[in-house]
């Protein structure tokens, strides 16, 4: 087997803005859990099929919901690997947490078929935008880990296809739609991001 490159990137669970986020409780009031379908009675299954750093399907985890991370590149998933680890031995809400993730390494347009996602949501590198500063360190990091994912529109294809009840696509807020696939249901709009919805059922709430 390859040995891996040692990153300076580090997925991390517990410090900086996500143990942050975790720890004051946003809930479901934030963009991405009502893109995600959180309502009254309803916590959806996900599958982030970006996992990227996890950060989203970590913080979709601290809402109840079931998170299954697929990420094609060996590299970040093994730091993906390494973060829960290091979450479930810090126990107590973190250990909880990522109890409810699981962690596939492969490539997503294949392996949605075969998992019949209740959500889907994908977070592609996003399209370079004009006149800007350069990227920030961590995205050019992560950027030459995983690429540019230009087969985006290929995956999201496949999840709309895959997906029982919705799918969303992270996005920045002024970009353009991506090419080649239907219009959203609807858009949450963020500071600097927006979730384009594309509901195909209503996710119900469980029995009894």
């Amino acid at each position: 087997m390859q040995k891996l490159e040692k990153s300076p990137l580090i997925v991390d669970f517990v410090g900086g803005a996500v143990g942050h986020r975790f720890r004051s409780g946003e809930g479901r009031g934030q963009g991405l859990a009502k893109a995600a379908g959180f309502s009254a009675g309803v916590t959806p299954d996900i599958v982030d099929a970006t996992a990227g750093l996890g950060r989203d399907a970590f913080l979709l985890a601290s809402l109840g919901a079931r998170v299954t991370l697929i990420e094609r590149s060996e590299q970040m998933h093994a730091l993906l690997a390494e973060g829960i680890e290091r979450a479930r031995a810090e126990g107590g809400r973190y250990a909880e947490t990522v109890a409810r993730m699981t962690l596939i390494h492969g490539d997503s347009r294949e392996l949605l078929a075969g998992l019949a996602p209740q959500v889907v949501l994908i977070d592609p590198m996003h399209p370079p935008r004009d006149k800007t500063a350069l990227v920030k360190k961590e995205m050019r990091l992560i950027r030459d880990i995983v690429g540019a994912d230009p087969d985006a529109v290929e995956l999201m294809q496949a999840a709309l296809e895959a997906a029982q009840n919705r799918v969303v696509l992270k996005w920045p807020l002024r970009a353009e739609p991506m090419a080649g696939i239907r219009k959203p249901s609807h858009q949450i709009i963020g500071k600097s991001t927006r979730y384009d919805v594309f509901v195909k059922a209503k996710i119900a709430a469980p029995a009894g």
